[in-house]
């Protein structure tokens, strides 16, 4: 089946099964590696996209789903050549070790700041809470969304 979709701005076509999940389609489809393939069951947020403005676990979406609508992926937070205030806040507080959750938590945090731009501690675990990371410890990612917000 042809579906048709908007990823990060463009207009894009893709040719998918039926079985097909919105994250093989972005990764191997459209060459869009951001989103992570991690467990497939959604339950780490390595895959973390914008549907429509709602954060989704793209390996969850089957992208006949997304035939019509309108996807935001971590690359699609930058402008051009300038990145977001939550990528660059993660990268000045070295909240990223072996990088696999970080397009993940970012999309999350952006979605946070653009819902509740000034999040307390626990707002943010709360919003971040479907992101799993094996590397870091929380503490820098809970860094780098405070710093995000101050911009």
């Amino acid at each position: 089946m042809r579906i048709s979709l908007t990823v990060n701005g463009e207009a894009h076509e893709a040719e998918v099964w039926a079985g097909e999940s919105l994250l093989f389609v972005l990764r191997e489809r459209l060459g869009l590696p951001g989103s992570k393939n991690a467990c497939e069951q959604g339950e780490c947020g390595s895959c973390s996209v914008l549907l429509d403005g709602e954060l989704v676990c793209s390996c969850l979406v089957l992208a006949a789903q997304a035939d019509g609508h309108a996807v935001v992926t971590v690359e699609g937070l930058a402008r051009g050549e300038r990145l977001h205030p939550v990528q660059e806040a993660f990268a000045e507080a070295g909240a990223v070790q072996c990088g696999f959750c970080t397009p993940g938590f970012v999309v999350a945090a952006a979605d946070l700041l653009r819902r509740i731009p000034d999040p307390s501690d626990d707002e943010i675990r709360e919003a971040l809470s479907g992101n799993l990371c094996r590397c870091t410890g929380y503490a820098k990612i809970l860094d780098a969304v405070h710093r995000a917000a101050g911009r």
